[in-house]
């Protein structure tokens, strides 16, 4: 034993000396409580535990609790840190070699390994054992795969269809099969608490919702953006003073366009057909090298379809009753193309520069055969007269977007500032030709072919730049601050012409052309302030908007404007966490709407003789108070129920509107009935909204949504308005999914709305280029309607990288909407109006795609990527 000591005694002086000859200030650390003896070497090997082949930058870390001098206090402190080389192993030398480790090992694909490790020098031990215990193997240790891992392919979760939480739904385009091949108006079908109307218009608890891409304004419609672009939809029903304040309290609908940024490369091509005719291809690429992260995306968009439209309207003027009848069924085909092109730049560990952009270009085209009855009462005596009326029309675009975007990370957690700078433009040229023949009851001609055309053109802008901080005062204070300037800019014009019957050439009807520009300016700060005290959270949010419009008729040097140089828009959100599975939360905030380009612009609209419509360009903004309760539980195995009660008051409510009126057009001397906006007194909207996820077994999914709903219009300053149109209305929507053997999915969507009143004609909800709106009024409604689409998608390959999805959309070819209203001008002049509408009913789409990917591992050898090379990502939804 006295021997032992000697040695023991002995090694403690050669490796002091060694220490202290090579780092003299490694011994007298007084935040280490003594000396410390570097000498310590660890090494090992890791290895995968179902190959037992080596991982290459495999992350190693050594940490220790030691002694802070400033606070007293031991904290953990980081030893040393490594990655394996190709060969799997690790070497770790000059480690203290008294003391306890804490070791932790991982990598991509690879659930973290963690252990204890020391060097067990004990007194007992020989020279020998004392060397050997200070140059330890660790031997080799095997990291298990996550279930996520695929073969080249790595995947961060297994997304659900939906994620629910308590201030917004995000709903994952790549589950949702029975949308791949389509345009974002099929995914917009199947989100829940969105519906959408015949012309792919969307509302959002019956009111329309902004549409932003990747967290900004855009000029794109939904029929402009391929679905298989998409990575998900996020849906914001209450957004605080963080956000935009435009669109009157319907909320956001953010579309996040997909980017990836996983070391490597990885991408997907794709291709499909449908069973009118169409196509569609397309594919994308994420190329991560170093400091470079590049991204790319194509596609091609071919489609064809057929619509079935119907109208019965009766007209009653001072005793004379007119009975207008009229069916079509206009066809549809266009074609579409386009890419974006980016790069991020990570500057270093906190600093991470964004550029990109994209173009797409369209054509869309269009005809229609239209026959129209009219008979007319008058003294007893009926005028039975018929005709039809053949149109035909185009329609162009051109799409050009950029962004440039940086955001600094503080070396303190979740601590930020971004600051970007976007910029959106479109073009389009349209023209429609419209030939109208009128019969007598001999089938001969009552009047010579009336033509009638339409050529138009326009330009849009949109320009956005916004900076925006957080910081986490501590764990329990937030603090977020914005400042945002937004910038439209349009002009359009539009040019008719009749057929001069003498000639046989168009000549143009001065008094119906207009040339016609506008500016929209926001300019916006923003500032919240967040506290949890125990179990209760509070935040108070403040946004200033000031907002100008301004509009000229260019021909005629009419101008017209509305300005409000300071709007204050308040939000409170209040939430008790009961306990780990419920929170109730409580929140308010104040929203405007401003009136759009086609509200405004006062050009009278001939594509329909018989269904004119106008802007009106003395409307002013509406303001919206809302309010909402949510109760979030969650249950075992991710089943997951939110309920939320709200209620919404409108006040200037832009509304559709119908009055009597001569005839705008000069080839015409009588009156008709004109469409066009009002602001209404005031709307107001409550109802109980549900939204549940129940994994009834692992193979199977449910998600539910169910809205019920009143709806109030108060038209009362409106001439033949003085009853408020309401009407307690629900709609719901169901998804359905099955994972069954052999790698099948099969996916059943339905949803139901019922009788429900017309939401506002607020515009901009989405919609595309096939016109023929609804005719929403003060007093109108919509009959109940509903449908259900189904898909079935086969996996392929032993990494699921291959696809093919065969999905049908209305498949018992119920999806009819049926459009009532009435508008009257006074007791004696009044319309009723039934309106029926399908398109594309059991359409067919077939579709294949194809994922690859490499992630290469060497890159995590850049000291930034170990901690967290994706940092440099902006949120999901940017702040407004």
């Amino acid at each position: 034993m006295k021997m032992n000591k000697f040695y023991f005694t002995l090694l403690m002086l050669i490796v002091s000396t060694a220490v202290m000859a090579q780092y003299p200030r490694a011994v007298n650390r007084g935040n280490e409580g003594g000396r410390n003896f570097n000498m310590g070497h660890f090494y090992g090997k890791v290895i995968d535990g179902n190959t037992n082949k080596p991982i290459d930058a495999a992350s190693v870390q050594l940490t220790q609790l030691k002694m802070d001098t400033v606070t007293k206090q031991r904290k953990t402190v980081i030893v040393a840190a490594m990655l394996t080389n190709k060969k799997g192993e690790f070497s770790i030398d000059k480690l203290p070699v008294f003391g306890t480790y804490n070791l932790t090992i991982s990598a991509i694909g690879h659930a973290t390994y963690t252990d204890q490790v020391s060097f067990n020098l004990k007194m007992g031990e020989d020279r020998s054992q004392m060397l050997n215990a200070i140059d330890k193997d660790l031997g080799n240790i095997k990291l298990l795969l996550q279930e996520t891992q695929l073969a080249n392919v790595v995947v961060t979760a297994n997304k659900p269809l939906m994620q629910m939480s308590i201030d917004r739904k995000v709903f994952n385009v790549d589950k949702s099969i029975t949308s791949v091949g389509g345009t974002a108006v099929d995914v917009m079908r199947n989100v829940p608490s969105v519906n959408v109307d015949i012309d792919g218009n969307v509302t959002l608890r019956n009111a329309t919702p902004q549409i932003f891409v990747d967290g900004r304004p855009t000029t794109l419609t939904l029929d402009e953006i391929p679905a298989d672009e998409i990575e998900s939809i996020e849906i914001i029903t209450n957004p605080s003073a963080k956000f935009d304040a435009s669109g009157g309290g319907a909320g956001i609908l953010n579309i996040v366009m997909k980017k990836n940024k996983k070391p490597g490369y990885n991408g997907n091509v794709r291709a499909g057909v449908d069973t009118r005719g169409g196509n569609n291809a397309g594919g994308n690429i994420n190329i991560r090298q170093g400091k470079i992260n590049f991204f790319a995306s194509g596609n091609y968009f071919h489609f064809k379809g057929r619509s079935t439209n119907v109208t019965d309207r009766t007209d009653y003027v001072n005793g004379l009753t007119s009975i207008l009848q009229q069916n079509s069924r206009p066809s549809r085909n266009g074609r579409m193309a386009g890419g974006n092109l980016g790069f991020d730049y990570f500057m270093d560990n906190r600093n991470t520069l964004t550029v990109s952009g994209g173009i797409r270009k369209g054509k869309f085209g269009g005809d229609e055969l239209q026959n129209i009855t009219r008979d007319t009462l008058y003294n007893g005596t009926t005028t039975h007269t018929f005709g039809t009326s053949n149109s035909n029309s185009n329609f162009t675009w051109n799409n050009y977007n950029g962004k440039v975007s940086f955001r600094h990370n503080f070396a303190k957690p979740n601590k930020y500032i971004t600051a970007d700078a976007n910029y959106d433009y479109s073009k389009n040229t349209n023209e429609q030709n419209v030939a109208t023949q009128y019969y007598k009851a001999d089938n001969t001609p009552s009047a010579p072919l009336f033509q009638q055309k339409t050529i138009g053109s326009g330009k849009n802008d949109n320009i956005t730049i916004q900076t925006d901080y957080s910081n986490p005062v501590s764990d329990k204070i937030k603090v977020e601050a914005g400042l945002r300037a937004a910038i439209r800019n349009s002009n359009s014009s539009n040019d008719n012409f009749i057929m001069d019957q003498s000639t046989g050439k168009f000549v143009s009807i001065t008094a119906l052309n207009s040339k016609y520009k506008y500016t929209d300016e926001v300019y916006a700060g923003y500032v919240t302030f967040s506290q949890k005290i125990n179990n209760f959270t509070y935040q108070l949010g403040g946004r200033l908007e000031s907002s100008k419009y301004s509009g000229a008729l260019v021909d005629s040097n009419q101008s017209f404007s509305n300005s409000y140089p300071l709007s204050f828009f308040p939000s409170v959100f209040l939430t008790q966490k009961i306990n780990d599975k419920q929170d109730i939360q409580l929140n308010y905030s104040r929203k405007i709407n401003r009136p759009n380009f086609w509200q405004l612009i006062p050009y009278y609209d001939f594509t329909d003789p018989l269904n004119i419509s106008v802007g009106n360009a003395s409307l002013v903004p509406e303001f919206t108070n809302l309010f909402e309760l949510s109760y979030d539980l969650n249950l075992r195995n991710g089943n997951n129920i939110i309920a939320t009660a709200y209620y919404r008051r409108s006040d200037n409510l832009i509304s559709r509107y119908q009055y009597w009126d001569k005839n705008p057009n000069p080839a015409y001397n009588d009156s008709v009935f004109i469409s066009s906006y009002v602001n209404a007194n005031s709307s107001q909207a409550y109802g109980l909204e549900i939204t549940s996820m129940n994994k009834i077994a692992p193979w199977w999914t449910l998600t539910e949504n169910i809205n019920l709903y009143n709806s109030q219009i108060n038209g009362s300053n409106l001439s033949g308005s003085n009853v408020p149109n309401q009407k307690l209305s629900w709609f719901g929507k169901i998804n359905s999914t099955f994972m069954l053997p052999a790698n099948f999915t099969i996916q059943i969507n339905g949803d139901y709305t019922s009788k429900t009143i017309l939401p506002p004609g607020r515009g901009g909800g989405g919609g595309n280029h096939w016109g023929g709106g609804n005719l929403a009024t003060a007093n109108g409604y919509a009959l109940p309607v509903y449908g259900f689409d189904a898909a079935v998608k086969k996996d392929f390959l032993k990494d699921k990288s291959l696809s093919v999805s065969l999905s049908m959309n209305d498949i018992f070819n119920t999806r009819v909407t049926k459009v009532h209203s009435e508008s009257t001008s006074s007791k004696d002049i009044y319309s009723i109006q039934d309106i029926r509408r399908q398109r594309d009913p059991q359409q067919l789409r077939l579709n294949v795609s194809w994922r690859f990917g490499k992630t290469d591992f060497s890159l995590f050898k850049r000291k930034n990527m170990n901690q967290g090379g994706d940092q440099g990502d902006m949120p999901p939804v940017m702040a407004q």
